[in-house]
């Protein structure tokens, strides 16, 4: 089935079960046999499965692993967690079958990937949606306007917004400290296309590739602020303030409910699983891969993140079946309702 992958959005909740670090940690973990009511169940031929890549799509990677080995206990799947971007340097040093990402392949990595004779099936498995934190001293940016935020974070500010009273006049004269992601993870790169679009990132935050850092400096610093996933501030509600974003339509805080309708925009993002197509070609890996993809709502929403329609993943599953290659999200611009998102 052919089909035009046309624009993206996307949203998360909570993520009660796995605390994992920013897209850009460089754990692994291999899933052993839990329980599952969907194992599936694969031809018994075992062999392995090896994923890396975003710590932000990695929960959803290994429910699906623990599931499907529950079922399949002689399949072995590692999930490791180096970032989106040093998965995919791995992924096309053709050193891993699958690649989690929080943000589509870079035409870099597509040209690192196809000088090393890898091809590749782009398959979306979930929505995310970014959170914007401020310390719970904070009671003056409740909402912040997406202009605001370029001002606050683009290379032009550095030297210049430096306390809360440069961003608006009636804001407190409280020093500004900034938190962020590493530059390896895809949480960052859909961060600074959603937010800065052509403007440079400024240098003078503190980057880490450890959610818990960002936590940490911004709940233990009155004027900081940071963004992760919206999950891991599920996680973290109590010592830190969620900001709404207004996109030019009013203040809109980031839930379940404003990313599947389209209304948190621009910080909403697909979450992708890439596959080496020649490791279609093993069993392990093929029916892995089936499993998830059949599953992939129920997976999603185990650990907190928001699935795509019912006919989004039948056309991603006939996707899979062709092993179609390539990358059809390369020109998707930030926050495009979910509706959008397929165009047959």
């Amino acid at each position: 089935m052919a089909f035009k992958l046309n624009r993206v959005l996307v949203g998360l909740s909570a993520l009660p079960l796995i605390a994992l670090a920013a897209c850009g940690g460089t754990s692994t973990e291999s899933t052993s046999s839990s329980g599952g009511s969907d194992s599936g169940s694969s031809s018994g031929a075992g062999g392995q499965a090896i994923a890396d890549g975003s710590s932000t799509v990695a929960p959803i990677t290994i429910a699906a692993a623990e599931q499907f080995q529950s079922g399949n206990p002689d399949v072995n799947v590692s999930v490791g967690t180096s970032g989106s971007g040093g998965g995919f340097k791995k992924f096309c040093a053709g050193e891993t079958d699958i690649s989690n990402a929080s943000r589509p392949i870079k035409q870099g990595e597509i040209d690192a990937c196809a000088e090393a004779g890898i091809e590749f099936v782009e398959l979306p498995v979930a929505f995310d949606g970014l959170a914007v934190v401020t310390n719970t001293g904070n009671d003056w940016a409740e909402c912040l306007t997406v202009e605001e935020m370029n001002q606050m974070w683009n290379q032009d500010a550095e030297g210049e917004v430096t306390r809360w009273s440069d961003v608006r006049s009636d804001f407190p004269d409280e020093d500004l400290s900034l938190y962020a992601p590493g530059t390896d993870s895809g949480t960052f790169d859909y961060f600074n296309e959603a937010i800065l679009d052509e403007d440079d990132i400024r240098a003078d935050f503190t980057p880490s590739e450890d959610d818990n850092v960002i936590v940490t400096g911004v709940s233990g610093n009155t004027g900081g602020m940071g963004f992760f996933g919206l999950a891991y501030f599920e996680e973290n509600a109590e010592i830190l303030n969620l900001v709404e974003i207004d996109n030019g339509d009013g203040c809109v805080a980031p839930s379940t409910e404003t990313v599947a309708n389209g209304t948190y925009v621009p910080l909403a993002r697909p979450l992708f699983i890439y596959v080496k197509a020649d490791s279609a070609g093993n069993p392990a890996v093929k029916d892995f891969i089936d499993f998830y993809l059949e599953n992939a709502a129920d997976l999603a929403a185990s650990v907190g993140y928001i699935g795509l329609p019912d006919d989004a993943y039948e056309k991603i599953q006939a996707l899979w079946e062709a092993r179609t290659p390539g990358s059809r999200f390369q020109d998707v611009e930030p926050g495009t309702p979910i509706g959008d998102l397929f165009e047959d």
